[in-house]
């Protein structure tokens, strides 16, 4: 029994380094994000379940590993998601991995992140909130059982004030939605005011069916969407913005991320040339990429 490692598709524009990857809970996330991917994966539909075996397999897991790359918690699913209140599988892994000396990565929409500030402090973690817009009106539709953006900047001022390292994921950019300069402004100056360290930013990937489901549920955004990608290209199963598009929009985040003197990554995008770091916040455990390489 093996750490999983995490699934790097380079065909779609992944950069990451090696590293492993949990999600403490299978199904689709109790977030109910529109924009949601994990559902292209069979292990990541239907009612969310709770891996309640992680908490005792972990240990078997970290067993006799030589090279401790980072974990991140998670990739399909948020690992703060309200049913964590309850089964707390997330701290346990977390409680274990910390234990043994690996790096976290942590990626959620959560404010209930914090709870586990104390594990944060005794091995190298990067925490990652993802705040797509400071409107209330937009994040309720399209992150409806998700925290109001506020509280998960509360939570990164929490962590940031901790000396963690911590990033905004404006991710994704849905064009139409939350692609307007003045709203991306607005959260990366919110987020260079209380200490956070790194903007990483994506477009919008649409899976399959999710035009379909979008023209029966939200009627009213379905045109100038669906227009927006309807010269774009699908791959693995994502449909890709026009890339001369989305090229436009992550230069524009860029800028305004170092206007306000962030680290900037663009993630599974394919423009290297816009990075000054790696997207996923390796960068910040610089011991470990030193044994690495």
């Amino acid at each position: 029994m093996r750490l999983p490692l995490f699934s790097r598709v380079k065909r779609a524009y992944c950069s990451c380094l090696p590293k492993y990857n949990i999600n403490p809970y299978l199904g689709r996330c109790e977030h109910g994000c529109i924009y949601c991917y994990a559902p292209k994966f069979p292990s990541f539909n239907g009612p969310v379940k709770p891996r309640l075996n992680l908490k005792s397999e972990i240990v078997d897991m970290v067993k006799e590993i030589g090279l401790k790359m980072p974990v991140m918690l998670s990739d399909c699913t948020d690992p703060y998601q309200p049913l964590e209140e309850k089964y707390g599988i997330t701290r346990r892994c977390l409680e274990v991995l910390s234990e043994h000396g690996f790096p976290l990565l942590i990626v959620t929409k959560s404010d209930m992140v914090v709870r586990d500030l104390d594990i944060f402090k005794r091995t190298s973690t990067v925490v990652s909130i993802t705040i797509t817009t400071l409107r209330e009106d937009l994040a309720s539709l399209i992150e409806p059982a998700a925290p109001p953006p506020e509280d998960r900047f509360t939570a990164l001022k929490r962590i940031a004030d901790e000396g963690i390292p911590t990033i905004v994921r404006i991710d994704p950019i849905i064009p139409s939605l939350n692609s307007d300069r003045e709203s991306v402004e607005e959260i990366i100056s919110k987020a260079a005011s209380i200490g956070v360290r790194q903007v990483t930013a994506s477009t919008f990937k649409p899976i399959r069916g999710f035009f379909k489901y979008l023209k029966e549920r939200y009627g009213w955004m379905f045109r100038s969407l669906y227009e927006s990608y309807i010269d774009g290209v699908w791959i693995s199963g994502y449909k890709y913005l026009n890339r001369e598009k989305s090229f436009r929009l992550l230069r524009m985040v860029r800028d305004i991320a170092l206007k306000y003197k962030l680290e900037f990554a663009a993630c599974r995008e394919g423009f290297p040339e816009l990075n000054t770091t790696i997207c996923d916040g390796t960068a910040y455990c610089r011991r470990l990429l030193t044994d690495y390489f």
